[in-house]
């Protein structure tokens, strides 16, 4: 599973020089398109959150959640002790052919993150069905100003039909342009006829 898990690569692509916040802040202080792009990036004069220094963790997955239109978000807080052995233990159930999207809420902290990625595979009986992966983006520290980040990723679709129903197990993981895993779990889902 952990070669299936692994982060496409782009030929001819290499990885920025890192710099610090503090760094980005500073550079090129007067070319508008540049501070245009660092505010994208949330680079900004708001102050840092606090961070315990002993948690080296640069990004930190709060909460996962399923969205689909007219019905509740399935979600799952991950500061809850347990949460992620639940979700391969108690698979939650989708109805074929509905459209859906996952939601992540995070924190980053410490430094810059470059090239967030989610990655996904989907089994059943144990044969490969789907590999997913899906850029985030990158991001800076949060700030007081924006103490956490939501990203919405791209809709997809449940299988429909007698055949597609049926149990999955998926493996998914967070991780960054320098293959930084930040969050590495399994969980299970139910294709059924109707809701549950």
């Amino acid at each position: 599973m952990d070669e299936e898990l692994a982060a496409s690569k782009t030929d001819g692509f290499k990885v920025g020089e890192k710099k610090t916040v503090e760094e980005y802040a500073k550079l090129d202080q007067n070319d508008e398109s540049l501070n245009r792009w660092k505010a994208s990036l949330g680079i900004s004069n708001s102050p840092p959150l606090p961070v315990d220094p002993k948690d080296t963790r640069r990004c930190v997955i709060h909460s996962l959640a399923l969205e689909v239109a007219g019905r509740p978000d399935i979600t799952i807080d991950l500061s809850v002790p347990g949460a992620l052995e639940s979700l391969k233990l108690k698979p939650f159930a989708i109805k074929e052919g509905a459209k859906f999207r996952m939601k992540a809420t995070f924190k980053v902290q410490h430094d810059v993150l470059s090239g967030l990625k989610y990655i996904q595979v989907v089994k059943r009986k144990g044969i490969r069905v789907s590999k997913d992966e899906e850029m985030l983006g990158s991001y800076a520290p949060n700030t007081q100003e924006k103490p956490m980040y939501e990203k919405k990723f791209a809709e997809d679709e449940a299988p429909s039909g007698m055949l597609a129903r049926g149990h999955y197990e998926a493996a998914s993981r967070f991780v960054d342009d320098d293959d930084k895993e930040h969050l590495r779990f399994d969980w299970s889902f139910d294709i059924a006829k109707d809701w549950k």
